[in-house]
């Protein structure tokens, strides 16, 4: 399926007469959901991208601990996705299986890999948005209710045997993800998808919520959800770069935010000043932190109403 061949799966077949009047007009809403599907997604990652203070991550202020990225590589490699986000959720809509949502992923990295000169800016919100987008498509599809328990109960329903299964590749796995999660024994994203992704309903979502109950910005909303994934998740990322030392003082000092009151404490943004200077000296990225907080993001935009 090479993307410049791609269309759209009919999901409601020609038919004559006023059946097949509705039956284009179900197609035009749902191709149009799968649409605003994928701008959700790609707002997502925008918001984590323009997000700052955020402890060693790249912005439109600075580089993070990243001296081979900026914003501007973040851009070009969310453009590259624009249309990866739309095919994904309408694969889910067409009840297409893993291996098909897993052919697409593989066929956004290249292109990815393509706008950035091979770096890996977005591997792992591929993964993981592409799912969401595909579970969101699933419910356009079949007139499901848009709610967080829905879409978690899709992906686990759907494919969930399949994820289960891809969550456990080779020891010699190729990225730096695959291979820390086995060195030290932790998940990493195949692992969290596998497990309809935990770190965004259980953390992510749960603490947005929280913060704007509190009557908080959506911005304040966003920086507490990021510190509350890095003070509970094992970051891939983070043990790459600073291992088991890295982790336990990322760790501790997102837990020590939180502990502050996060957005709540009136000098919260020098305290996450701080431990973005901590990180980029020691050169520590929380990565898998900040997809899960594009994730998180997705799904309260897309349920934003409790069950």
């Amino acid at each position: 399926m090479k993307p410049s061949t791609y269309s759209f799966p009919v999901l409601f077949p020609e038919v004559s007469g006023s059946a097949a009047v509705r039956a284009s007009s179900a197609n035009r809403l749902l191709r149009n959901a799968c649409l605003a599907t994928a701008g959700i997604a790609i707002g997502s990652l925008h918001a984590e991208l323009v997000l700052y203070p955020k402890p060693g991550l790249v912005s439109l202020i600075d580089n993070g601990s990243h001296a081979d990225m900026d914003a501007g590589l973040f851009m070009r490699s969310l453009f590259s996705l624009r249309h990866y986000f739309v095919r994904a959720a309408h694969a889910g809509a067409a009840d297409m299986p893993f291996g098909v949502l897993k052919g697409l992923g593989i066929q956004a990295e290249q292109r990815m890999l393509t706008a950035t000169g091979g770096i890996n800016t977005h591997r792992g919100a591929i993964f993981s948005l592409g799912l969401l987008c595909a579970a969101t498509g699933y419910c356009h599809g079949h007139g499901l209710p848009l709610s967080e328990n829905t879409l978690r109960t899709v992906l686990m329903t759907q494919w969930g045997a399949a994820l289960e299964a891809h969550s456990m590749p080779p020891a010699s796995g190729t990225s730096h993800g695959m291979r820390v999660a086995h060195l030290y024994g932790i998940s990493g994203a195949r692992e969290e998808g596998a497990k309809g992704f935990p770190a965004v309903f259980d953390i992510g979502v749960p603490q947005l919520r929280k913060t704007l109950a509190a009557g908080h910005s959506h911005y304040h909303a966003q920086v507490d959800a990021l510190f509350a994934l890095m003070a509970h998740m094992a970051d891939t990322n983070i043990y790459h770069r600073g291992g088991p030392d890295g982790a336990m003082l990322a760790r501790r000092a997102a837990q020590g935010f939180i502990a502050l009151g996060g957005t709540a404490h009136p000098h919260w943004q020098k305290t996450a000043l701080d431990c973005h200077r901590q990180f980029v000296s020691r050169g520590l990225s929380p990565g898998g932190a900040a997809d899960m907080l594009a994730a998180s993001w997705f799904v309260y935009q897309t349920s934003p109403w409790m069950e």
